[in-house]
Parts: structure tokens; sequence; C-alpha cells
């Protein structure tokens, strides 16, 4: 099909259309904080790279990235038609992804990115961000209570002076 505007049109018409991002992937991703009961994040802060979630107090970044748009390993394809609009754009992505963590990483922040396709196992995605907030020793950031496979709940808590062991985070 022919496009009816000129390449500046598209460009102007295509630029005033906001996206809704990832909001889908970001609930299941806040459904796994509440589950696991991590706290201490938090949504759209003004930080470079514009983070999915961040905890301000651990320096924490975290990322969750579509399998398509950041070319996931496993899930990634490059759609046939327009092959080469495609290499680039997803090309671009990738550099921007490798840009965002060496500045964040730059100003002190751990980053962690993690696939969409990653969030259908919550327990592994819990151990992965309770790992790297037990590493930044945050003192604030409140593991209240795990769950277990996603059926059983364990309490636990934390403070600064009862540290989460690694060997707890592995379920």
């Amino acid at each position: 099909m022919v496009d009816m505007l000129s390449r500046a049109q598209r460009s102007y018409v295509m630029s005033r259309v906001k996206g809704r991002g990832n909001e889908a992937t970001e609930l299941r991703l806040i459904a796994i904080f509440r589950q696991f009961g991590i706290w201490g994040w938090r949504r759209r802060a003004k930080v470079f790279g514009n983070p999915d979630f961040i905890f301000p107090e651990a320096h924490l970044a975290v990322f969750v990235d579509g399998c398509f748009w950041h070319s996931c390993p496993i899930h990634g394809e490059v759609p046939a038609s327009n092959r080469g609009f495609w290499l680039r754009k997803l090309a671009r992505n990738r550099e921007r992804d490798r840009l965002v963590m060496r500045n964040l990483r730059s100003y002190g922040w751990h980053v962690i990115r993690i696939w969409q396709h990653e969030l259908r196992n919550r327990p592994r995605v819990a151990r992965r961000i309770l790992r790297c907030l037990e590493s930044s020793g945050s003192s604030r950031t409140i593991l209240k209570r795990s769950v277990d496979a996603g059926r059983k709940l364990q309490s636990w808590t934390t403070s600064t002076s009862t540290p989460v062991s690694s060997k707890s985070l592995r379920a």
C-alpha cells in the first residue's frame, strides 16, 4: 500500500503518537513484587534511560524488555517484510540499551534487565531482584514475605541487623 503522506509528514504524524509503554509487563512485575513482598520500588522515575522501576535507596534500575523490541536471543525475530528497516531499528534499540546500562553504571546504579518471557517464572525473577537488593546493602528496602514457588507463604523479614542469606533466596 502506498503511503499518501510524504516522509516528513509521516514522521511528524508518528512523532505525535504517544506510546503506552509496556504497561502489561510492568503490571506483571508489580504483581511479582507484591507476591514476594518486595517493597521500596518506584515507577516512572526521572532517571536516565527511563527504567521501568527503580529502587532509589539501592540505586537499582529494573528494565522489562519486550522480546521483539529488544531482540531476545530466544524469541526475537526480524519480520520478513521490510527486513532492512527492522534490522537497523532493532540494532539501534540494542545499542541504546547498552548505552543506558553503561551510563547508569557509571553513575553508580545497578541494572537488571528482565526479558518479557522471564516474567512467567515468578520465583526466579524475584530471586534475581532480591539478590541484587541484598548485595546493594539497602537498609530500608524491606523484604516482608516470600512465596515459595508461588504456593506456600513463608514469613520472613529482614533488617540491617539480620540480612537475608543467599541460601534462603534459592528456592
